[in-house]
């Protein structure tokens, strides 16, 4: 069974400037070019693209990042007039084949709104294969964890949330687990989940070196389970939320 793996983080409202969104980009992929070599280079839409690139070319600089999120500021349907509480977008893509795509929704502080980070591998061939490994999995969290201060990320597919969530809004748990400490402390957890510090902001859980799956049972039953001693620990939890 084909899988849609991604690597999100989530956090919810939180007011920041179209600047400190970017310097937490800056930061982000400044981290993020140490974990593959594809990572290096990323590109963006909109017209007058060299037709031997995959778009226009992205530099990881704050003034562009600060330029890129004002362009992606949420407008009204009818007079465009910006809805500033619903901060920014932005997504980003780094090749013609085999690309993997980031997508930014950031600095809304709308009531009842979310923010995210989100990293979505090729669907096929050897970068896929390359990128879906544990090690590499667990760096790319650390960096999002370290630059966004997500409330959770996590890295899994998304039939395995499918799989294994019980409420429409909760924290979710998959292949790999960041939880921020601002939801709690993390209890002991069965082998082989290994627990990691992630600085001074929250945990890194990785439930298996191994990849898991939704097609695997005993996979889906072991994230079960993790996710049930997390939500007895009150770290699943949490207020309803504008859809991710």
């Amino acid at each position: 069974m084909y899988e849609r793996y991604y690597v999100g983080g989530f956090w919810g409202p939180r007011k920041e400037t179209a600047l400190e969104c970017a310097r937490r980009a800056e930061l982000f992929f400044h981290m993020l070019a140490r974990c593959d070599p594809t990572f290096l280079q990323w590109f963006r839409g909109g017209r007058g693209a060299p037709r031997t690139l995959p778009g226009h070319p992205v530099g990881s600089g704050v003034q562009e990042w600060e330029q890129l999120f004002l362009r992606g500021m949420f407008r009204t349907d009818i007079g465009e007039e910006v809805i500033e509480e619903f901060g920014f977008r932005e997504y980003v893509w780094n090749a013609k084949k085999e690309r993997t795509r980031i997508e930014f929704h950031c600095g809304g502080y709308s009531p009842g709104g979310i923010n995210s980070c989100l990293l979505r591998p090729p669907e096929e061939g050897s970068v896929r294969e390359r990128l879906l490994r544990a090690p590499v999995l667990a760096e790319v969290l650390t960096c999002m964890a370290t630059a966004w201060d997500p409330d959770y990320a996590m890295a899994t597919s998304g039939e395995m949330v499918d799989l294994v969530k019980k409420r429409k809004w909760e924290v979710r748990v998959g292949w790999l687990t960041y939880l921020s400490r601002r939801l709690g402390k993390v209890p002991p957890l069965p082998a082989p989940v290994h627990i990691e510090p992630v600085g001074e902001l929250g945990w890194l859980l990785v439930l298996s070196p191994e990849a898991m799956t939704a097609s695997n049972p005993e996979h889906v039953a072991f994230t079960a389970r993790v996710r049930e001693l997390l939500d007895r620990a009150g770290l699943i939890e949490r207020p309803e939320l504008s859809d991710e």
